[in-house]
């Protein structure tokens, strides 16, 4: 006779993963339960992320992951999906921590540098020895990089760099960052080591979302580089390209963990909170809104293992990686907002994770790529027709 199925796992999802998969979505949910959620709430509040915990996820080989050699754990594309779900499932800060470190950070090292550069690098990055943040946004180009003003140009056998860069996360506590600058031979990634002359940071303060991560501006004056400081093999906007889309694959796991905590969140509170001398989880408008959020939330996890397989297999398009974030951000930000209202007034309390996760996924909804760019990246592969320009 069949069992009613888990609240947290309605398809039993869990059978489709194999043995390595669960060990490691395991291991960071318990990482994530005893290290993140006793502290992130005042790491929200205070606007902080301690630095500390790059050494801790790297000890569990969650950066870089996904990536072969150099000291990465070479997982499959699924378990660095289960990974992500599980740390923004704590807080979209941790998550993001480790989507730019492995994802925006070290991915274009590991495909486009050196192998000098990939020896130097990638082992103490993938310990969290040595944190990284990427480059691309600036204050003026948010949806459209290609416009980008920041530059670079040769003098002698050095790169000297001029322009700024916005909404950096990791910037302040970088120890290297992955900057792309316009050149004559095109866009060019180029590796700059905090504390080269002419390169600076300044953290964004009086955020309202993602309080639990680091974002910062960052300055280059007329920054020297060494020639060997440049990514050897892409140019282009294909380079920077193809880091977010690897980070955008995380982020449709990712927005699932945030999603999940708060129906959790909204499902015990149900049916422990009274009123009108009955737990409000049996009045019919409160039933309404856990089933569509739990609909939604088991749609949006199976999508995203779907996209995992499709990944593994070497088959999954940009495109198809654009229909997953557009739909799992939108309807995880549903869901927190949905769960706030049975939270009522302690919905608005850091002592519940839901608002803290509504805050983020604001973020989450707008970074690497709005909603509204995802759309379009749609519209142009159902009609061949490009609507941004």
């Amino acid at each position: 006779m069949s069992q009613t199925p888990s609240p947290l796992d309605f398809l039993d999802l869990d059978r489709l993963l194999g043995e390595e998969e669960r060990l490691i979505r395991d291991t960071t949910r318990s990482f994530v339960h005893d290290r993140v959620l006793p502290e992130v709430a005042g790491w929200f509040e205070r606007g902080e992320l301690p630095r500390e915990l790059a050494k801790e996820l790297g000890d569990l080989g969650l950066l870089g992951m996904h990536l072969q050699g150099y000291g990465c754990a070479g997982t499959n594309a699924v378990s660095y999906g289960l990974a992500c779900l599980e740390l923004e499932a704590g807080d979209s800060g941790a998550r993001s921590f480790v989507s730019v470190q492995g994802s925006l950070a070290m991915y274009p090292i590991w495909r486009y540098g050196s192998e000098e550069q990939k020896r130097r690098w990638l082992p103490a990055m993938a310990a969290g020895e040595v944190i990284g943040c990427f480059g691309l946004t600036e204050p003026d180009f948010g949806s459209n990089p290609a416009g980008m003003r920041t530059g670079a140009r040769r003098d002698g056998g050095d790169w000297v760099l001029n322009g700024t860069k916005m909404w950096i996360t990791n910037g302040g506590i970088a120890d290297l960052a992955v900057v792309w600058a316009r050149t004559d031979e095109g866009v060019r990634g180029f590796l700059v080591p905090a504390g080269t002359p002419g390169f600076s940071t300044r953290d964004i303060g009086r955020k309202l979302s993602l309080r639990a991560s680091v974002t910062s501006e960052l300055v280059l004056e007329d920054c020297r580089l060494p020639g060997d400081a440049v990514l050897p093999e892409v140019r282009g906007m294909r380079g920077p390209l193809s880091c977010l889309n690897e980070a955008r694959y995380g982020i449709v796991w990712g927005s699932m963990g945030a999603a999940r905590a708060c129906f959790q969140s909204a499902l015990e509170y149900a049916t422990t909170r009274v009123q009108f001398d009955r737990p409000i989880g049996g009045f019919q408008l409160t039933q309404q809104k856990l089933a569509d959020m739990l609909v939604e939330l088991s749609k949006g996890t199976l999508l995203a293992l779907h996209l995992g397989r499709m990944k593994d297999e070497g088959r999954l398009a940009p495109e198809q990686v654009s229909l997953g974030k557009l739909n799992n951000v939108r309807e995880a930000l549903a869901i927190a907002r949905s769960a706030r209202t049975i939270l009522g007034a302690n919905g608005v309390t850091l002592e519940y994770p839901v608002i803290r996760h509504a805050n983020n996924l604001e973020s989450v909804l707008t970074y690497e790529g709005t909603s509204e760019v995802h759309s379009l990246i749609l519209g142009q592969a159902l009609t061949g027709l490009a609507a941004f320009t």
